[in-house]
């Protein structure tokens, strides 16, 4: 006899009512809110490729050399031919918006709402602000083409982690994964390399990887190894 799988269960499970038949009213708002970021961003960004996806913390002071190097990164993929990403924010993610705009490139931004009123960077146009960060992240990843990290905290880990998980469990295809900065990234890299020896993360986990130090490495690194022949 053939078993049921897990979707047939759930399926199942629905229609003999083992869940509730509505959405209560403030889940449907919600859903319906939802749904709305999601068809705003795709609209946006369906036309602007190819993206290269740019994260990092949203607190780099503009005299930082963090902050020069997000603008150097940001003039040079848009010199190269790409669209520019970005989380649309203040920081280093100005900075890569900056360096784009300023080298006449595409240079686009998905804001987050939060309390503290992050505003969107005046470099990047379009731009979308958005409620939800998941719904940030998804855009963030589906139109683009390669992925760059420069230092950041809570956020650009979360996202890096994102991006990792979604390649090692082939949710997405291993697109071209650089972080950038070796000296701020060196601890990161050995706790990496701890999970590894563990045996928390596979030995090839790591191949997803690839760390730079200069702008010049990123662009190489991209031409050689990027998917489309835009870069």
């Amino acid at each position: 006899m053939k078993k049921t799988t897990q979707n047939e269960r759930d399926m199942l499970s629905i229609l003999y009512d083992a869940f509730p038949e509505d959405f209560s009213h403030q889940d449907a708002k919600r859903l319906a809110t939802i749904t709305e970021e999601f068809i705003a961003g795709f609209r946006m960004l369906v036309d602007k490729g190819p993206l290269v996806s740019v994260f990092g913390s949203s607190r780099g002071a503009e005299d930082s050399s963090d902050y020069r190097l997000g603008h150097a990164l940001g003039t040079a993929l848009a010199e190269a031919g790409c669209a520019v990403l970005t989380g649309g924010g203040p920081g280093l993610m100005e900075a890569v918006n900056r360096g784009a705009h300023e080298a006449n490139g595409m240079s686009v931004g998905l804001n987050i709402s939060m309390p503290d009123e992050q505003t969107s960077n005046p470099y990047a146009f379009p731009t979308l602000t958005l409620d939800h960060f998941f719904v940030r992240k998804v855009l963030l990843l589906k139109y683009s083409i390669a992925y760059i990290f420069l230092p950041g905290g809570f956020g650009t880990l979360d996202e890096l982690f994102e991006v990792l998980t979604l390649m090692q469990t082939k949710k997405i295809k291993p697109y071209p994964l650089i972080i950038l900065n070796n000296r701020f990234w060196k601890e990161f890299r050995d706790w990496m390399g701890t999970l590894q020896k563990a045996g928390m993360i596979g030995p090839d986990d790591m191949d997803f990887i690839t760390f730079a130090n200069t702008v010049e490495e990123v662009i190489e690194h991209l031409k050689k190894n990027g998917n489309h022949d835009e870069i």
